[in-house]
């Protein structure tokens, strides 16, 4: 019996799951790099455990992330006694892949910013920085300072800070939390312009009612802001650093 060919309509129909599995990958991708960008440094049986995928799957869109430049590895640090075997991988984006999530200023505020340095000096960036986070930090100033202590705040704050699109989440590290911004939306703008990043450390010491430590930025090439905020709050006249 001869076969035919199938009908246009029959045809469309049968490329439909095909379309439908592709769009299903990329949403799986995107949910991976989604956990990088809010949790990296990560492992990818983590990402597994978070997505309820296998981690054949996971490593096959880390894999496919790394070779189109959006993410990279660094081995874990290990834990007690050096052991045999090659170390765990912790996977991270890199700021390629940080851009999908997008960001908040090109290149145009760039070079406004470098204008008004140019025709201002420093003090003008630095005034620029100061009503830029004013205007952040009071739309969110009663929900950050009802809480009455440091670690209570600092939750707040990286409540607030996710609102804002910075993917922001808090861990108790000894005597203090650490507030982690996974992604920066002005993370090009503050590599060329630090007055940003500390400007806005100032406000988190304010806001917080404690001093704080940033340890880590986006912009000078870290996996993530990273803020120290001590348990016990600062005496009067204790300087921010």
């Amino acid at each position: 019996m001869k076969k035919t060919a199938p009908a246009p309509r029959a045809a469309a129909e049968a490329d439909a799951p095909a379309s439908a599995g592709q769009q299903a990958e990329r949403r799986t991708r995107e949910g991976v790099a989604r956990l990088l960008l809010e949790r990296g440094p990560v492992a990818a049986v983590a990402i597994a455990e978070a997505l309820g995928l296998s981690s054949t799957a996971v490593r096959r869109h880390l894999d496919a992330l790394v070779a189109d430049g959006e993410a990279y590895t660094r081995d874990a640090p290990r834990l007690g006694a050096r052991g045999r075997g090659r170390p765990a991988k912790l996977f991270l984006l890199t700021e390629t892949g940080r851009s999908r999530f997008g960001h908040a200023y090109d290149d145009l505020a760039i070079s406004a910013l470098r204008f008004l340095a140019e025709s201002g000096g420093e003090q003008a960036v630095r005034a620029f920085a100061e009503r830029r986070v004013a205007t952040l930090v009071d739309r969110h100033r009663d929900a950050v300072t009802a809480p009455v202590d440091p670690a209570g705040r600092a939750e707040a704050l990286a409540a607030a800070l996710t609102r804002e699109g910075y993917a922001s989440s808090t861990r108790s590290v000894g005597a203090g939390e650490q507030l982690c911004q996974h992604h920066c939306p002005v993370a090009h703008v503050a590599a060329e312009f630090p007055q940003l990043c500390e400007v806005e450390t100032a406000a988190f010491a304010d806001l917080l009612g404690t001093h704080v430590q940033r340890l880590a930025t986006i912009a000078r090439g870290d996996a993530a802001c990273t803020t120290h905020v001590p348990h016990q709050p600062h005496a009067p006249g204790t300087k921010t650093s």
